[in-house]
């Protein structure tokens, strides 16, 4: 039996879960980009994200409908404000280290192991340690990721995970791993 992994995108299967969160997500988006109440635009935006839910929830759909579950969105709103604070720290962090020369950097490759196994998942936080300055995810093979990281403090991967990945990943398994 092939795993899903190994499927083709336009073969997986829809769900109405998936389709359902497609749908709801467009709809969002639409409002958010009309900033518009009124019943034409409501009824023409539902239109619109119909169909487009209709050909694209098998491809940008990775939960459906237990992603909004209250709890996981409260633990989004916990991610995003971990995100923002390793942000800041990260930002300064650079600026720190552009405004003192002296300063040594240590560049290199680390990589660690993550304990997600949700696809999505490995992706978002691909991209959150990829927008923290002073690092940068370079490939992600299998549960393996290969960061280059600013300033190595050690090569050792658990203390790579501990300091990279770890406030992420505790979050996105909550969120993404049922």
């Amino acid at each position: 039996m092939k795993s899903k992994k190994n499927i083709p995108l336009l073969k997986r299967k829809s769900t109405p879960s998936k389709f359902i969160y497609t749908f709801i997500i467009l709809f969002v988006i639409w409002i958010g980009f009309t900033t518009s109440l009124e019943i034409p635009e409501l009824i023409t935006g539902a239109i619109v994200s119909l169909i487009l839910a209709i050909f694209t929830d098998r491809i940008f759909s990775c939960c459906g409908l237990k992603i909004l579950m209250p709890h996981k969105i409260i633990y989004f709103i916990q991610y995003f404000f971990v995100f923002i604070i390793t942000l800041i720290k990260s930002n300064l962090d650079i600026a720190k280290r552009v405004l003192s020369p002296k300063l040594p950097i240590n560049p290199g490759i680390v990589k660690f192991d993550t304990k997600l196994t949700n696809g999505f998942a490995k992706m978002v936080l691909a991209n959150s340690i990829t927008l923290t300055p002073g690092t940068l995810t370079i490939d992600v093979i299998k549960n393996t990721f290969y960061i280059h990281w600013i300033d190595v403090k050690s090569e050792d991967s658990e203390v790579v995970y501990k300091e990279i990945a770890e406030s992420f990943e505790k979050i996105l398994i909550k969120i993404y791993e049922d």
